[in-house]
């Protein structure tokens, strides 16, 4: 399965402490001005370092794929204005927060996102939940399946992947998750709901936007380690 790293938002709440809210961008979370305004009905960020990094350059108009410990000093200095009006980082108490009114603006994973736009719906609670790709571009990441080297029964794991991609599975998978999948012979069977839905099957204008979250080298790791350490505490 694959999906795309975007922000969810409490409509609600984001229209009645800033009715102009740029809804489309990555500003709503993290242009320090706009993130201060919306400080008092909460913000959250993944607590996904690499992800962040990469989602932050591309706001910034720099490369997200960059390596280079000068963009992380870059990245260092602009979590740090922006540090003090989130709520926290977390990579899945925001679902529930989000469904329930406790933050207004979430960094997360789309699926999860949609999970919360569910809930609120289905909790009937008044909270409407949408998801966004911003314009600037988001990253975009897949789900994988492995098997270890020393695996005691491989061909066993490998029957159960070759079931997993088969069409109608595969479907049942995405209509269940909310998170596209690889098999596009599966669309036959994925629900009109979900196929239909951009935030899980993004257009191709939107699609053409999005970049992976590559591995770094280490000197690149060790700074970024430590300049996450930094923003999360604050200091």
């Amino acid at each position: 399965t694959w999906g795309t790293t975007g922000y969810g938002y409490n409509a609600g709440m984001v229209s009645e402490a800033l009715p102009d809210a740029p809804v489309d961008s990555w500003a709503l979370l993290l242009d320090p001005a706009t993130a201060e305004q919306l400080a008092g009905c909460g913000l959250s960020i993944l607590d996904a370092p690499t992800e962040v990094f990469g989602i932050v350059m591309a706001y910034l108009g720099k490369d997200p794929l960059s390596n280079e410990t000068s963009d992380v000093e870059l990245f260092e200095e602009h979590m740090l204005k922006l540090r003090p009006s989130i709520k926290y980082f977390h990579s899945s108490q925001n679902i529930n927060d989000l469904a329930n009114g406790e933050i207004c603006v979430s960094m997360g994973w789309s699926g999860d996102m949609l999970i919360a736009r569910d809930r609120a719906s289905e909790a009937d609670n008044g909270i409407e939940v949408n998801y966004v790709i911003p314009k600037e571009g988001a990253v975009v990441w897949v789900d994988n399946l492995a098997i270890p080297a020393d695996a005691p029964h491989p061909e066993n794991a490998h029957l159960f992947i070759n079931y997993l991609m088969e069409p109608e599975v595969i479907a049942a998978v995405s209509n269940y998750v909310f998170y596209a999948n690889g098999n596009a012979a599966s669309m036959e069977f994925v629900d009109d709901e979900v196929k239909s839905d951009p935030a899980i099957y993004p257009p191709e204008a939107v699609k053409a936007n999005l970049f992976p979250d590559l591995a770094d080298d280490r000197k690149f790791t060790r700074a970024l380690t430590r300049a996450w350490t930094t923003i999360k505490t604050g200091k």
